[in-house]
């Protein structure tokens, strides 16, 4: 049974994957029917020539890869020193300051969009990667601050008393000694964050109005109705998100603190 359960999960999250790459390589006689086949018959790779040879996917592409990655890696250096010390406060102080750091997420976005929207075109920064960053790390904040802070709290204090008894300061402690045994919950962040950047498209509608992201490229083209360049963009939309979470998954063990403190 557990294996069966194991199997079905696998089978749903992957099925839409499946079914989008099916889409864009075969044919159209092979879909519009009243009985698709469950297999690729026909395959073809005329609807992602088309994408390619319209050139549009290039430009939303490589602006969604910077924005998204500068906001997973400002996110971090932000959010990772303010988390370490909420990590350190006594648990009532601790439990009032996350809840007012989510407190911030209550406020829908398409509500607070066009305020950021209008003052950030007085600061010059629409239709700019540096304005689409701030707006996102708006969004990603909290939820970094969040996941470090409980990472944070598994590190034990044994240690950071250890490497300061040897010489190091708090700043050397968590360079140091908290931010290496951290990396699982640190990489789980810059995940998270990242997708969440990647897939973000209110903040962008209001803030990229020449330039737009890859997510805005493929509603557009779903809107259009051709669905098998849609599919193609959907896939495109897909790839950067498996070779970032395959880079980052390295990271995702929980030994890091093996072998890290002795009782």
């Amino acid at each position: 049974m557990r294996v069966l359960f194991i199997a079905l999960t696998i089978f749903f999250i992957l099925a839409p994957i499946l079914l989008l790459i099916k889409i864009s390589v075969s044919a159209p006689q092979d879909i519009l029917t009243q009985h698709p086949p469950f297999l690729i018959k026909n395959f073809t790779w005329s609807h992602w020539r088309k994408v390619l040879a319209a050139g549009h996917i290039w430009v939303p592409l490589w602006k969604s890869i910077v924005v998204a990655t500068f906001v997973a890696l400002s996110g971090i250096i932000i959010a990772a020193p303010g988390a370490y010390v909420i990590s350190r406060l006594p648990r009532k102080i601790k439990y009032g300051v996350l809840l007012a750091i989510f407190s911030t997420r209550m406020f829908p976005e398409v509500g607070i969009a066009l305020p950021i929207s209008v003052t950030f075109v007085r600061w010059g920064l629409v239709d700019t990667n540096l304005g689409l960053i701030l707006a996102h790390l708006i969004k990603v904040l909290p939820l970094m601050a969040w996941i470090l802070t409980g990472t944070f709290d598994s590190i034990p204090k044994d240690l950071e008393q250890s490497a300061m008894v040897d010489g190091c300061d708090k700043v050397q402690a968590l360079a140091k000694v908290v931010l290496p045994l951290s990396l699982t919950g640190i990489a789980a962040a810059s995940i998270l964050c990242w997708l969440e950047s990647w897939n973000e498209f209110t903040y962008a509608v209001y803030l990229c109005l020449a330039e737009s992201t890859l997510p805005i490229k493929t509603y557009y083209y779903v809107r259009r109705g051709n669905w098998f360049e849609s599919a193609a963009y959907a896939v495109f939309l897909t790839i950067p998100v498996m070779v970032v979470t395959f880079v980052l998954q390295n990271f995702l063990r929980n030994d890091y603190l093996s072998g890290a403190i002795k009782y």
